[in-house]
């Protein structure tokens, strides 16, 4: 779905849907993104695809892949970007911190990226940038000290040194730009955009180099370049929330460092209002219907002095909260953008207004992925049917950048 008059692409995620193998993948599409986009535009409208590492498999076998290009054809959808962050099962069963299995210092999490791209190849329409988003190295807390996290990211390092060899060569055989979206949250080895720059500066640009001109031959400089264009930054507004980042300052952090964002996942996260004007015990009433135990909800307090406190999920958050000398607790459970307000509590919408903001001055990526994945975990007033909070959550983003223009 494209936004004037920039030449952006506006989608949400598939990660919504529930669904492993490629013939459950497929079907959602048929069964639900058709409808959306029915009830959205008359226009062609693109696919945030969501593939686990069986349905890619599962889709390059016989003729399944011509036969979903053709299909897409058909139906006037196109494939712009693929979610490539949840390895496997990701609904119904618990996943924690079992969403970064396999992680990037594994050649299982190289070869699923790999087949990722393999597919976006194909299907990706002549003239797009195409983006693959995918973990943060790792789960920090598999790691027991800084040497540990050291060795994880110079291992990762190595992997994608050798995926950004594979777009290249993509590239040169497809004509097609493709970028790998590395996508910051709370608790992985890279949570943060400082934490972003650093890696990107200290070992894409220095070990990953030194393996990219060695498989393509080329100069440091020549290698720099396809760091930068092959690997950018997916900015997660609901992550970057959770952290009290604030979206002008890390947008503008990520751009002095003359870094690519390759496309802005639009979320909300769950916060409370000022705990010092909030009844602490109502509060965590209503923080504890979110404690659910399928996703991480990691948090974080900010405390009246300014100083962060994180916790690895929203239970360990709700015990140790006071007030003072807490000031606000927010925690990662992607809620509807559209809604504000939830009982005393609150979402993050404001951060994703600021960040529309700043991208429609700037237009800084071409991808836009509405990304509210836990419907099916909301408090069971919340749950309504997957289409219309689909189409409700796009057509507010359509009028919020209306609004900011």
């Amino acid at each position: 779905m494209r936004i004037s008059p920039h030449s952006a692409h506006l989608t949400y995620c598939s990660n919504i849907h529930p669904g492993e193998s490629w013939s459950e993948t497929f079907n959602n599409l048929k069964t639900h993104t058709t409808r959306v986009r029915k009830e959205l535009t008359n226009e062609s409208f693109g696919i945030g695809l969501r593939l686990s590492n069986t349905a890619s498999i599962e889709l390059l076998e016989l003729d399944k892949l011509q036969q979903f290009k053709t299909w897409l054809e058909s139906e006037d959808l196109y494939v712009f970007t693929i979610n490539g962050f949840p390895y496997g099962q990701f609904h119904k069963e618990r996943v924690k911190d079992q969403v970064h299995t396999p992680d990037w210092t594994t050649s299982e999490r190289l070869e699923y990226t790999k087949r990722l791209f393999n597919i976006l190849s194909v299907l990706l329409p002549e003239g797009l940038d195409g983006g693959v988003s995918t973990s943060p190295i790792s789960y920090k807390w598999w790691h027991k000290n800084q040497d540990e996290l050291d060795l994880a990211k110079a291992n990762a390092c190595n992997h994608l040194a050798e995926l950004i060899v594979h777009l290249v060569e993509l590239n040169a055989k497809t004509g097609k730009s493709l970028h790998l979206d590395m996508e910051p949250e709370p608790d992985g080895i890279i949570e943060t955009t400082s934490e972003f720059v650093d890696f990107f500066n200290h070992y894409l640009l220095h070990q990953g180099i030194k393996s990219i001109c060695a498989s393509l031959s080329c100069d440091d400089t020549k290698a720099e370049g396809y760091v930068r264009e092959h690997f950018q930054l997916c900015y997660d507004v609901c992550h970057f929330a959770v952290g009290f980042e604030k979206p002008g300052e890390a947008i503008d952090r990520i751009q002095s460092a003359k870094i690519k964002i390759g496309r802005i996942q639009i979320s909300a996260a769950l916060a409370s209002s000022n705990l010092g004007n909030a009844d602490l015990n109502e509060v965590s009433n209503q923080l504890a219907v979110f404690d659910e135990p399928i996703y991480l909800h990691q948090a974080v307090t900010k405390q009246t002095n300014g100083e962060l406190k994180r916790f690895s999920d929203l239970g360990e958050a709700i015990q140790s909260l006071r007030c003072p000398p807490d000031e606000e607790i927010r925690t990662h459970f992607h809620v509807p953008i559209f809604t504000e307000e939830y009982g005393i509590l609150r979402s993050t919408q404001s951060d994703i207004v600021e960040t529309l903001k700043i991208w429609s001055n700037r237009n800084f990526t071409n991808h836009l992925e509405v990304e509210t994945y836990t419907w099916d975990v909301l408090p069971e007033d919340m749950r309504t049917d997957i289409v219309s909070s689909i189409v409700r959550e796009i057509s507010w983003v359509q009028r919020t950048l209306d609004n900011v223009k």
